[in-house]
């Protein structure tokens, strides 16, 4: 079930990292609820996974596949333009990720 939970805290802080984004575009205090309040369900969601799942483990997971998540996310709705070395380094994270994952212990 920590896998599970920590997958949607991937999901959440992909969706937090771009709602900030979102936030600054449009400029008010209003739309500054939004990270706001998704950064407390992000870290409620990645400390729930920690339970079964060590600390070094889920957090390289969770910052791995949201940096990848969130710079997908940012190419598909802000337009912004990633080159091939870019491309490849986030291969080596995706990489990274699925070794931490496999040779976890938990």
């Amino acid at each position: 079930m920590a896998w599970v939970i920590l997958v949607i805290a991937v999901v959440t802080e992909i969706i937090w990292a771009l709602s900030l984004k979102w936030a600054a575009t449009l400029g008010t205090w209003q739309a500054s609820v939004v990270p706001v309040s998704l950064s407390f369900l992000n870290m409620a969601l990645l400390a729930f996974a920690m339970r079964g799942i060590s600390a070094g483990t889920a957090y390289a997971i969770w910052t791995g596949l949201g940096a990848v998540g969130v710079i997908i996310g940012g190419i598909f709705w802000f337009g912004e333009k990633v080159n091939a070395v870019q491309i490849g380094f986030m291969a080596l994270i995706v990489i990274g990720v699925a070794g931490t994952k496999l040779f976890s212990s938990t």
